[in-house]
């Protein structure tokens, strides 16, 4: 049986390969006899993550395009079948790799709110005390629950966590793609 689930080569698929992907969720392990896969989704709200097709992964031998042909809920997470995947080693191959999608698929963010993947890369400055301390650069974001967490990597190995919340976060310029916060320089969150 062929699988729509093919690693991109050379051909003319390879050009279809996008560029721009972001990661919205990880394949966790396998479920059942029958090729099912269970789903860690990163979107919010977590069943987003089927909104958001097609999905891609990186394989050992490249980029692949995966076809999900049936999804459901589970008690943690998610459960989906790949088209073309029918047993449980053949579903093995795909498990501990994250689901990456092109960034066109997302519809575009309302005024005053930003997807993660495009707050990262930004440099952070702080306010604090008059001035503008530089911090580093946005490496990642956490979920704490509470409230979404910015990971800013400075120099050297310092890194900062601060809440992404109106109380620290001043103001995002995405043209200057600079994020202005009311944070401490000298706070250290280790």
């Amino acid at each position: 049986m062929a699988s729509r689930s093919a690693p991109l080569g050379a051909g003319p698929a390879a050009a279809q390969a996008p560029d721009d992907l972001v990661t919205v969720g990880r394949i966790t392990t396998v479920h059942g006899v029958r090729g099912w896969v269970k789903i860690h989704s990163f979107t919010d709200p977590e069943s987003n993550i089927m909104s958001y097709r097609p999905w891609w992964m990186t394989m050992p031998d490249g980029l692949t395009r995966l076809e999900v042909d049936d999804f459901r809920p589970a008690a943690k997470g998610f459960l989906a079948h790949l088209a073309g995947v029918d047993d449980r080693e053949q579903a093995r191959l795909y498990c501990q790799r994250d689901i990456q999608v092109p960034r066109s698929v997302f519809p575009e963010a309302e005024e005053g709110e930003y997807y993660w993947h495009q707050l990262e890369g930004m440099s952070v400055v702080s306010i604090y005390g008059g001035g503008e301390t530089p911090l580093g650069v946005v490496r990642d974001f956490m979920e704490t629950g509470a409230n979404d967490v910015m990971v800013v990597a400075g120099a050297g190995e310092r890194e900062r966590l601060i809440p992404f919340v109106d109380d620290f976060i001043v103001a995002i310029d995405s043209e200057a793609r600079l994020i202005r916060v009311d944070w401490d320089p000298d706070f250290d969150t280790r």
